[in-house]
């Protein structure tokens, strides 16, 4: 069986990754399992400069899932180059980094850095706050995802993935800012905005009020999103929202996505990314598919 797909044009030996922000820099789950067995990683968040992160509390569980507030607490790209870069090369798996920024300039300025970095590519965040735009998101207009995206572009060199936010009208028409900007690839469904609110203080669990919404509760939102916008580009998708198991994953390479990353998952089960591996291979045997790119985009609508 060739289990081998081409995200963006990343190699990779297999379709699964692990979601930024939930596998950190890989150390922790490097001690339960050899991260060599995955496609690839997609690193934490990772700025130009050092970022705390929001006050606590941080994260609160919810029904199928959890509200995440965390800020983007990160030590910074020199601290990653110097760090926790030697650490993941010792892996023979596929390196994106996560990159997050407040204004075009400081996505610029960072992915030029990365434009130097031995990594395989970069997953740009447009969810992060855009300052000098009243703290909007750069993800929640064509012309923002354009804007940010183009410029980037010009200073990458290296694959470059765009990872959209869910909370949106038309995904779609995002999606296609992001290819007419030039980018290799897509990604999503980044968390949806929720909240949760403590009955007892009468008030919300999280110090921000608000947060990012993850697990199998978000899946069939995810699986929707990923169907559009694979119907709406030519560029591949990686797909994630929910991802916990092989069939999980199948489900979301059937709506269109060439590879995809499990995040909260990981928070359930520490091997949650290593059994999705062989579960997709075990889907492969039990239906006689010999290559895993013949299940992107198959499935039959009613």
């Amino acid at each position: 069986m060739n289990t081998n797909i081409n995200l963006a044009g990343i190699k990779m030996k297999n379709p699964v990754t692990v979601a930024s922000g939930t596998f950190g820099y890989g150390r922790e789950f490097s001690q339960f399992f050899d991260l060599s067995k995955l496609g690839g990683i997609i690193t934490k968040g990772t700025s130009l400069n050092p970022k705390s992160g929001n006050r606590p509390s941080r994260v609160c569980e919810t029904a199928s899932g959890m509200l995440n507030s965390i800020g983007l607490q990160n030590p910074g790209v020199e601290y990653f180059a110097q760090n926790d870069l030697p650490f993941l090369k010792k892996f023979d798996t596929a390196i994106i980094v996560n990159a997050c920024g407040s204004s075009i300039d400081e996505y610029v300025e960072l992915c030029k850095i990365l434009n130097t970095l031995d990594i395989d590519g970069v997953e740009l965040n447009l969810s992060c706050p855009n300052v000098k735009e009243g703290c909007m998101a750069f993800g929640n207009t064509y012309e923002g995802v354009k804007a940010v995206t183009s410029q980037v572009r010009k200073v990458l060199d290296k694959p470059l993935i765009v990872k959209l936010t869910p909370n949106v009208t038309d995904i779609a028409s995002i999606a296609k800012a992001v290819e007419d900007a030039g980018a290799d690839g897509v990604s999503l469904i980044n968390t949806l905005l929720g909240m949760k609110i403590d009955i007892n203080k009468r008030k919300p669990a999280l110090a921000n009020n608000t947060g990012g919404l993850s697990g199998p509760a978000i899946k069939p939102v995810a699986v929707r999103m990923v169907y559009q916008v694979s119907q709406a580009v030519n560029i591949p998708v990686l797909g994630m929202g929910g991802i916990v198991t092989g069939d999980d994953a199948i489900e979301f390479m059937l709506a269109g996505a060439t590879a995809i990353s499990i995040g909260a998952g990981n928070f359930i089960d520490p091997y949650a990314s290593v059994k999705t591996v062989e579960e997709i291979e075990n889907y492969m045997k039990k239906y006689n598919v010999n290559d895993v790119n013949d299940i992107i985009g198959k499935v039959e609508m009613n």
